[in-house]
């Protein structure tokens, strides 16, 4: 059934390309094919002496096509992610293939711009509002964005409402954690040296109460209002001075009072060894503070900050201990100490080594008792060459050195003595400014 709509929708745009003159209109088609194997000994959670190490090869191919005519433009996405073995050899039909993006957009003067449909949200460093690239699946929004963009000025504002399917009355919202409704504002300015952005983000979840039957009795949206600057950036010659700030405020969907925030403070410095060959090595210290709440609070307040729908894999270690896939939510919270290098060995291959001192914001106990708020430490090698303008490739290893601070986190009682994970990708990005993934620089 899918692959017959697909198919539809493949006819009903050669039939609008057929309609229109071609002196007027533009039509282009792209895409993407991703392919990465992973040794996972310990990524995400830390695996115990009884487990074995996963591995396994992913996939993902995407079939872009965009179409403009004067002043409207559309776009449709469709992938394809998989697990490789996944499905049979012989195969009629799966659900892997699926609607990454679909949105039209109009022009409605030299400076606005509505755009409608399932889209990508990608802003500033990606830490709140991220398209997820370094997940196959990767994430989309169904939104409705006005923007405004005039020189070095920008001013988007979004809303979205959300519902399981179309019905007669009302029903409840159950495509979990996604929001039922959210309303974004976003602005950003550019001087000379300086960059500085603002958001607000009021993200609305719904909750609901049964009866004695299972039946809803009550049911609302509740709501928590993100916002700060998730860009302050100062450059000059090869340095780099920047950092963030959200603050989150509101009620969490179990009626808590939410108090929580993000900091991150960094400096930058590129060095220049051989511009021509484009050799270069750049250094950058860091630390970022998100809040948390303690695990002997008494009071209802909800203090862990939860970075919602950013690309969370480029920060706090690449094995995704810390707020990915909705891990370390509402928890102690982090305090990650970082130190960044990358040498680049030319303008087509680069190598990077990050470390992180990874500490709980808050307090973490163990019968009754305060326990040393280490986590731990990790290190990530990546390395990355770009054989051509269409394919890639990149390397990662990391190593993850736990605390038992860290092990009561995660509820692992008897840990392997050895934490790591290593992966090798293929990407064939023909086109595209962004040639490799998950990398944070």
């Amino acid at each position: 059934m899918k692959l017959e709509r697909s198919l539809l929708h493949a006819a009903m745009i050669t039939l609008c390309i057929m309609a229109a003159p071609p002196s007027q209109a533009q039509f282009s088609i792209g895409g993407q094919i991703l392919q990465r194997s992973e040794f996972r000994n310990g990524y995400g959670k830390l695996i115990d002496t009884v487990q074995d190490p996963a591995a396994f090869i992913g996939h993902r191919a995407r079939l872009q096509v965009t179409y403009t005519h004067e002043q409207v433009r559309f776009f449709v996405s469709a992938q394809d992610v998989r697990t490789w073995g996944n499905t049979p050899q012989i195969n009629a039909t799966d659900g892997l293939l699926s609607v990454h993006e679909a949105w039209g957009e109009i022009q409605l003067d030299s400076s606005w711009v509505l755009k409608l449909g399932r889209q990508e949200l990608n802003y500033d460093n990606s830490r709140f509002l991220g398209n997820l690239d370094w997940a196959l699946q990767a994430r989309s929004h169904d939104l409705a964005l006005v923007k405004y963009e005039k020189k070095k000025f920008k001013l988007h504002l979004g809303v979205a409402y959300n519902a399981d399917r179309e019905s007669l009355v009302n029903e409840r919202y159950t495509t979990s954690p996604q929001y039922k409704a959210a309303q974004m504002v976003w602005a950003e300015h550019k001087w000379e040296h300086l960059t500085v952005s603002a958001l607000f983000w009021n993200n609305g979840l719904q909750w609901v109460k049964l009866d004695s039957l299972g039946a809803v009795k009550e049911q609302g949206i509740r709501y928590t209002q993100t916002f700060g600057l998730p860009t302050v950036r100062y450059e000059r010659g090869g340095l780099t001075l920047s950092g963030f700030y959200y603050h989150q405020i509101g009620e969490d969907v179990s009626k808590r009072t939410v108090e929580a925030y993000d900091a991150n403070v960094q400096a930058s410095y590129k060095f220049e060894l051989n511009k021509e060959k484009g050799r270069a090595l750049r250094t950058t210290l860091g630390v970022e503070l998100l809040s948390g709440t303690a695990q002997d609070a008494t009071d209802n307040v909800n203090r862990s900050y939860n970075p919602m729908y950013g690309t969370n894999h480029a920060f706090n270690g690449y094995m995704d201990h810390f707020y990915v896939g909705g891990r370390f939510g509402n928890s102690v919270g982090l305090n990650d100490i970082f130190l960044r290098v990358r040498y680049d060995l030319n303008k087509r291959t680069f190598l990077s080594l990050n470390a992180h001192e990874l500490q709980a914001a808050s307090d973490i106990i163990r019968n009754g008792e305060k326990m040393d708020r280490r986590l731990g430490n990790e290190i990530d090698l990546t390395v990355g060459h770009l054989l051509n303008e269409v394919v890639s490739f990149q390397f990662g290893y990391s190593q993850l050195f736990q605390t038992e601070s860290l092990e009561r986190v995660e509820a692992v009682t008897a840990p392997a003595a050895l934490q790591n994970w290593a992966y090798i990708a293929i990407l064939y990005r023909p086109g595209m400014k962004n040639r490799f993934s998950g990398v944070q620089f």
